[in-house]
């Protein structure tokens, strides 16, 4: 606002001309026979991907035309990448970088927000339910206030479940929530209390795994069957290393304490398929921060 309270364009023809780059990330999450078609070439309007890298590209040179407010900024690189994050969800991220007197912060985000947008466009006909989330900038770098980096803060994954037994030798169940207690894991379930191995989690991913070796066969495989509390979507567990640290949500902390463990008996799944992905891929850890926590949750590291 200027000295009359109207709008107007900040003037920057005194700032300096440097190097500045910025780098946003979003995601697009769909069903899994919509991320299928896309990567198998199946979407009848054509190749996704490469269209939508167009249109971050395309988006990210015409900022200014789209937000009243932003400066004209010569580009001079910009780049859209994809990650397909199976079962059912796409990650894109977009880096800009220019020499000017101002950033390319907004530059980086609306070519996120497009290249999602043509996602959307291009499947919409055989999938309306698709939701564009988490459109945050990651970083930039150059001008006056300097380098912005998000750190502990950058999503890794998300919760897909919890599941937690009343009783020891019987079936982890899926629940709504659990409430997790420093030095003792999960409030109310029975193995909790071993603190190395307070909390296990498992990723989707691998569950996944196993069901594709359990096709055609008459044993259905659900949350809690591998005896995880937390099931996860998006982050690899088991290539983490023990010490490191995943905040869940606003409240709960866990520092993994061990990557598998020997299996103590010879379960069903092991005995259908010859082995089993928990005792390989299955990560323990310990509550350093209580609260509660819901699929839904996102998750981050914690330096």
């Amino acid at each position: 606002m200027d000295e009359k309270g109207r709008i107007n364009m900040v003037d920057i023809s005194e700032k300096d001309i440097s190097y500045r780059q910025a780098r946003a990330k979003g995601k697009i999450k769909m069903k899994r026979e919509t991320l299928s078609r896309i990567e198998n070439m199946e979407i009848d309007k054509g190749p996704v991907l490469e269209t939508a890298r167009l249109a971050g590209i395309m988006a990210a040179k015409k900022t200014a035309e789209a937000v009243p407010l932003c400066h004209q900024i010569p580009l001079s690189g910009v780049e859209l990448d994809f990650e397909i994050n199976k079962p059912d969800s796409i990650e894109i991220e977009c880096s800009v970088r220019t020499s000017a007197r101002t950033g390319v912060e907004m530059e980086a985000l609306h070519g996120v927000s497009l290249a999602a947008l043509t996602v959307y466009d291009m499947c919409k006909a055989v999938d309306r339910e698709m939701e564009i989330k988490d459109i945050r900038l990651m970083e930039k770098t150059g001008g006056e206030s300097g380098e912005f980096i998000r750190t502990d803060r950058e999503k890794i994954g998300e919760v897909v479940a919890v599941c937690m037994s009343q009783e020891k030798g019987t079936r982890k169940k899926p629940v709504p929530e659990i409430e997790l207690a420093v030095d003792h894991g999960i409030k109310g379930d029975a193995h909790a209390g071993d603190w190395h191995r307070q909390i296990s989690l498992l990723a989707e991913e691998s569950i996944l795994l196993m069901k594709d070796e359990l096709d055609g066969d008459d044993l259905a495989l659900g949350f809690g069957d591998f005896a995880e509390n937390i099931a996860t979507r998006g982050i690899k567990l088991h290539e983490l290393k023990p010490g490191r640290r995943i905040k869940i949500g606003e409240e709960v902390l866990l520092e993994i304490t061990q990557i598998g463990k020997e299996c103590h008996s010879g379960c069903e799944i092991a005995r259908k398929t010859g082995s089993c992905i928990m005792p390989e891929q299955g990560v323990f850890a310990s509550v350093i921060a209580g609260g509660k926590v819901r699929p839904g949750d996102d998750l981050y590291f914690k330096e």
